[in-house]
């Protein structure tokens, strides 16, 4: 397998070349003027020849160091302007940000932020993907996500953004034909209506004042991989649901369903911004969670009260 070339040795030799002098190209590259010295002997070595004819008191190119002179400082140039613009991808707030979200929290909570961001940063464009599915964002390719749970210790970075509280509730219309539920245990003869991309599928656990567990497997004749495809069926009095106040808060407010259950809690989660690990992250990414951080702290309207 063939060598990759001495990038180094070639961008050293032609600052060497730019300062015309050993010692003002490692003034300029912070480097010691043996490291510089080094560097274009182990080029001339590489290359076969003398680039350089060096007495005490002049450096002048050689004929074979003329020509790779040219090739070498427009490689120096092209390696500069690429780490430019590379920087300024990093600093200046531009360019695409891959965002993975879950589908209602995305369309009810983020997506009416977007408009404010978008005009704040105008030369920011965002493409979101919104699923309920845990997304493998490095594999996927994404810049960022947002996560709605209690995140387990991981190596992805993640910031909050707001409380997400989870109720367990239902109809009038259900509680007054089959009964309201006073412990946990009671809803295993309820019919229940299921979240299949619940942190424990399946399972729902309680902790009553007292300090009391319980965990309890509802069954129904509906599960589904969308919190708000259960509304239709929680409000047509199918049967009862544990689900965030982003969802059912203008339903509960509004009197279509109830929350029951009194003095027993659902274990209480949190949205969050999260990227993948290591290094810095481009401006327009930083920003964007500083956006949804500053905007999502503040209380929202779509809290149940």
């Amino acid at each position: 397998m063939a060598k990759l070339p001495d990038f180094e040795g070639l961008a050293i030799f032609a600052k060497v070349v730019e300062m015309r002098s050993f010692v003002g190209a490692a003034t300029e590259l912070a480097l010691s003027k043996a490291t510089v010295s080094k560097a274009v002997s182990r080029l001339e070595e590489r290359v076969g020849t003398r680039l350089f004819n060096r007495t005490s008191r002049r450096l002048a190119l050689t004929d074979a160091g003329r020509t790779l002179a040219e090739r070498a400082t427009r490689l120096l140039a092209d390696g500069e302007a690429a780490e430019n613009e590379a920087l300024a991808q990093s600093v200046a707030p531009r360019g695409l940000v891959r965002l993975s979200i879950p589908m209602t929290f995305g369309i009810r909570v983020i997506a009416p932020l977007l408009p404010e961001f978008l005009a704040m940063y105008p030369e920011v464009s965002l493409d979101l993907h919104l699923s309920d599915a845990m997304v493998d964002l490095i594999g996927e390719g994404f810049d960022a996500g947002v996560r709605i749970a209690r995140l387990p210790d991981s190596s992805l970075v993640a910031r909050r953004l707001c409380g997400v509280e989870l109720r367990t509730v239902a109809a009038p219309a259900y509680l007054k034909k089959h009964g309201r539920p006073t412990h946990p245990m009671h809803l295993a003869q309820h019919k229940c209506l299921g979240y299949t991309y619940s942190t424990t599928p399946g399972v729902w656990h309680y902790t009553g004042k007292n300090g009391e567990e319980a965990s309890v497997r509802p069954s129904g004749q509906l599960g589904v991989n969308n919190g708000e495809a259960l509304v239709p069926a929680l409000l047509a009095g199918l049967g009862i649901a544990c689900l965030p106040d982003f969802i059912i808060g203008d339903a509960l407010r509004q009197g279509k369903i109830e929350e029951i259950l009194s003095g027993w809690d659902l274990p209480q989660s949190a949205a969050h911004f999260i990227t993948p690990p290591g290094g810095p992250r481009p401006a327009r990414v930083e920003l964007l969670a500083d956006f949804l951080v500053k905007r999502l702290s503040q209380p929202a309207a779509y809290k149940a009260r």
